[in-house]
Formats: structure tokens, C-alpha cells, sequence
């Protein structure tokens, strides 16, 4: 399974909120800017993000977007999921019960993709955000402080 930019910057982009938008609410451009994302791609990941309740908007002089729940109760199978749709790496019609294809019965590979299929969105499914944030604090470069997601500051 190969993730798409939506996935690598939607996450990026969704640390960053927790990060920033403890206090007050934050705009695209700034997230834009410190995540160096174009700010027309970001409306589109932040556009999903809100519409699958991950993320909230208000308007206004002091408007922007924050979490909608704590960053604790937001997985990153939760936000992969809003930006990219299935997490599955195979798409076999004989796994699920819908449809399914002509060789389910005989098939002996179903296996292999479903649990293949299970550990992918069972690992996504166990990180949650608050996790990333933590662990993006504790990161250090020789002793200099690192922007969390870029690296190391030179």
C-alpha cells in the first residue's frame, strides 16, 4: 500500500492544528506556511477532515479550524480514513460479504489479504494523534530544538 500526499500531509497538517490550536483557532495559511503545503490542497484535505466531523471551522476575524474532539480520542486510521478512503492494501471481492466473486470458496489467498488487510487498520487504528504530538516533543537534533514534523533546524 502506497499512501498518497493527501495521507502524509493531511497528518502533518492535522499535528500541526493539535499543536497550535490549544489556545485559539488556526488558519490554513498558517498551517500552510509551517508545513510548507500548498494552501489550496490543504482547503481540499481540511475540507474532508471537516466533513467526517474530525475538524470543526469558525468564521470570523479570530476564525479558523480546530479539532473536534481531543487529540486522544482522534486515530490516525480516523484521519487516513477521512482523506483517503479505504485503508485496505488489497481489494479482493471475496473478503467481504458484499458481492464477493466467483472463486470465494476455493479461494485460499482471501486469507492472506484479509489479514494483511487487518494488521494495516489495526496499526492505524492504535495511534492516535495525542501519541504523535507527545512523541514529536521528545524528539531532539544534537541538542537543538527540531520543528516537529521537517527535522532538524540548520
Amino acid at each position: 500500500m502506497k499512501m498518497s500526499t493527501k495521507g502524509r500531509y493531511g497528518l502533518r497538517a492535522m499535528i500541526d492544528l493539535a499543536v497550535h490550536s490549544e489556545e485559539e483557532a488556526v488558519s490554513i495559511a498558517s498551517i500552510a506556511a509551517r508545513q510548507d503545503i500548498s494552501e489550496s490542497y490543504l482547503e481540499q484535505l481540511i475540507a474532508k477532515l471537516k466533513k467526517a466531523g474530525i475538524v470543526t471551522s469558525t468564521r470570523g476575524a479570530s476564525g479558523g479550524y480546530k479539532l473536534a474532539k481531543p487529540a486522544q480520542e482522534i486515530s490516525v486510521g480516523d484521519i487516513l480514513r477521512a482523506l483517503e478512503g479505504s485503508l485496505d492494501p488489497v481489494e479482493c471481492p471475496g473478503i467481504s460479504d458484499e458481492g464477493g466473486c466467483s472463486g470465494a470458496g476455493a479461494c485460499v489467498t482471501k486469507y492472506v489479504w484479509q489479514r494483511i488487510n487487518d494488521s494495516v487498520n489495526k496499526t492505524v487504528d492504535e495511534i492516535y494523534l495525542s501519541q504523535l504530538i507527545e512523541e514529536s516533543k521528545t524528539k531532539q537534533c544534537d541538542n537543538q530544538p527540531q520543528d516537529y514534523l521537517k527535522g532538524c533546524k540548520n
